[in-house]
């Protein structure tokens, strides 16, 4: 298994004054590096050859390069570690990703280690200056719940491209146990080859949805990213209502189980 891990410089954290600057830095640059891609990146990678799947693969595979760099400044600055375990069975064809939700920045660190990837993304970042250029670019699919969503998503699946979903549609409240909506299950078994769950877990608890950007921890966060077996979504036999309703409850227990055992290692720790 492939291990990506960055645990950091020295075995003490940076100062709590300083890592609340390098925090703002890196929310700072996250903005203004969306506006660039936006206005400068992007315009000039759409001059390049090639037709609409090769300007999709070149914008995604920006994308990917962008968040890779804003994970390692986030690192390099004191705020973070992280590490990635399975990293090289993620990117196949037809894989739909699904992953649980605890902080602001799981997206960033998904796509940042998956070079052509779609995701699924909420309607509202859409919108928003410093993201849509991204999103459009890489043509993310908008999550606005419809029928036509489902059948979107499916449908990348089929043509061989891979999908991250996150199954909550919003960040997990901390302390209590992820709920899925049955929604990720229905594109699965739609569409998609092979159903790959990863667990996220950050520790401490921090960029949550409970909390603002400025609310850091004590100490700089772990994320650890765990790639877990692949699911054959074939196996949950039925009409579609029927087998995204046992796919859904097996991925619900899957997780709740592989976050509690991250939460008893972080104990022990």
């Amino acid at each position: 298994m492939d291990l990506v891990t960055h645990c950091g410089l020295s075995r003490h954290s940076a100062p709590y004054a300083w890592r609340l600057l390098a925090t703002a830095l890196s929310f700072a640059l996250f903005g203004a590096g969306g506006v660039l891609l936006r206005l400068l990146v992007f315009p000039l990678l759409a001059l390049l050859p090639g037709d609409a799947l090769v300007h999709r693969r070149r914008a995604r595979a920006t994308v990917s390069r962008a968040f890779r760099l804003f994970v390692q400044f986030m690192f390099r600055t004191g705020v973070l570690t992280y590490e990635v375990e399975g990293v090289e069975r993620l990117g196949r064809p037809g894989q739909m990703i699904i992953a649980n939700h605890p902080s602001l920045i799981d997206v960033v660190v998904l796509i940042a280690f998956i070079r052509d990837a779609n995701c699924v993304v909420k309607q509202s970042l859409w919108d928003n200056p410093c993201m849509r250029g991204p999103i459009r670019a890489a043509g993310y699919i908008s999550n606005s719940g419809s029928l036509d969503m489902l059948d979107e998503a499916a449908a990348a699946l089929q043509g061989g491209q891979t999908l991250i979903v996150f199954p909550e549609g919003t960040r997990t409240t901390p302390g209590q146990p992820p709920e899925f909506h049955r929604g990720a299950a229905a594109i699965a078994v739609r569409g998609a080859r092979i159903v790959t769950p990863v667990v996220i877990s950050v520790t401490p608890t921090t960029l949550t949805k409970a909390e603002p950007w400025y609310s850091i921890p004590s100490r700089r966060f772990h994320f650890r990213l765990r790639v877990g077996q692949d699911i054959d979504p074939q196996q949950f036999l039925g009409p579609h209502p029927v087998a995204s309703r046992r796919l859904n409850e097996h991925l619900h227990q899957h997780f709740i189980k592989e976050l509690a055992e991250d939460e008893r290692s972080a104990h022990r720790d």
